[in-house]
């Protein structure tokens, strides 16, 4: 069977913390519950906007010229830590070491479908790997937090990209600069140790760093669907980065940008951030769901690549499967990881995944 059309049953088994894994989740918030179907749905090209000012929503967006140059505060944002304004720029971090820096909106953002677009530069002297950390874009509950992701607080709830410079994971096979997108309900822990890798919903390569050009990328939230495009190449064309559906994501949030440096710096600069709202139908029942009550959260998560603790902790049900040689067959593992069960409805053991899924790595599924 195609994975297309794939559909699981899966439940929430909340795990307590993990031993050799911080970061994972805590006690749950009581028995496991039934909770979401889960469908593997194959890549669709994403249309992104071509900026039409007449959905421009200027109460979150930041455009030159900007107001409030040389003082603290600005209208619409709030900024914090190393971060100054210009009249040609917003730079989060200079090229110094240990800095730290954020903008956020005044404005909880109350769309159910938007876009924004992101007009940044990372730049600095550091030659290759030699330079850090990067810039985080943010959909979140909280603001103005700062904390030790990228400049901003870890166990976040709701949507974070980041766009990271430096491989702190020296065994990656990633190509950096990355750009990786991970959605919180405030139980994960971002690893800076291994880039995100556990957390990570999906990601790619994207060399932003440096450019003699203008640099751009594109965040589309709609109907579940969340879609990342960059445009880096000063061709005036958006490239796909990120592409995927499940994404649960309430209204009532704040969106902001912050960057950090540790011994390695870059100057970190948002020369504009633009939203715009999507002009999107709702079904009745859609519309009469209360969007601030939602609970960040997705329905699928590949395992990453690496080797995962492979023991089984107290109350926690993660079940990965892997083949057993070449005999074609399946087993179900246990894995630490995340802190949910998958289970096939009414089969004991569990079916195996399709022939078409790539059996060379375990497949976990995650949830809140």
């Amino acid at each position: 069977m195609a994975a297309e059309g794939w559909i699981w049953l899966w439940r929430w088994g909340w795990g307590r913390r993990c031993p050799g894994r911080p970061g994972l989740p805590g006690p749950g918030p009581g028995p496991t519950t039934p909770l979401l179907l889960l469908l593997f749905l194959g890549p669709v090209a994403a249309d992104i906007t071509d900026g039409n000012s007449e959905h421009l929503k200027r109460e979150h967006s930041l455009i030159k010229p900007y107001q409030g140059v040389g003082s603290s505060s600005m209208p619409l944002w709030d900024f914090q830590g190393s971060t100054i304004l210009t009249s040609q720029y917003v730079r989060l971090t200079p090229d110094e070491r240990s800095k730290e820096g954020s903008i956020w909106n005044h404005q909880p953002c109350f769309l159910k479908d938007w876009e924004m677009h992101v007009h940044f530069k990372v730049h600095g002297t550091g030659k290759k790997n030699l330079h850090g950390d990067g810039i985080a874009l943010w959909y979140t509950r909280d603001r103005l937090v700062p904390g030790p992701v990228f400049g901003s607080k870890d166990n976040f709830h709701g949507l974070a990209i980041f766009l990271d410079t430096y491989p702190n994971d020296e065994t990656t096979e990633r190509v950096f600069p990355y750009i990786s997108v991970m959605v919180n309900n405030g139980s994960l822990s971002y690893d800076h140790s291994k880039d995100g890798r556990w957390t990570e919903l999906a990601g790619c390569t994207a060399d932003f760093r440096n450019r003699e050009h203008d640099t751009f990328l594109a965040v589309r939230y709609s109907r579940g669907r969340l879609t990342v495009m960059t445009d880096l190449e000063d061709k005036n064309e958006w490239k796909n980065c990120i592409d995927i559906t499940g994404v649960r994501l309430p209204t009532g949030y704040y969106f902001g940008a912050s960057a950090g440096t540790g011994d390695l710096s870059d100057n970190h600069d948002i020369i504009s951030m633009k939203l715009f709202q999507l002009m999107v139908e709702h079904t009745p029942d859609e519309e009469n769901i209360d969007w601030t009550k939602i609970e960040p959260s997705v329905n699928f998560l590949k395992s990453p690549k690496g080797n995962g603790t492979r023991q089984r902790a107290k109350g926690t049900e993660v079940f990965a499967y892997s083949q057993l040689g070449n005999s074609g067959g399946w087993k179900c593992e246990v894995t630490v990881w995340q802190g949910c069960a998958l289970t096939a409805p009414g089969e004991d053991p569990p079916l195996p995944l399709p022939a078409s899924v790539d059996s060379r790595q375990p497949w976990a599924f995650l949830g809140w």
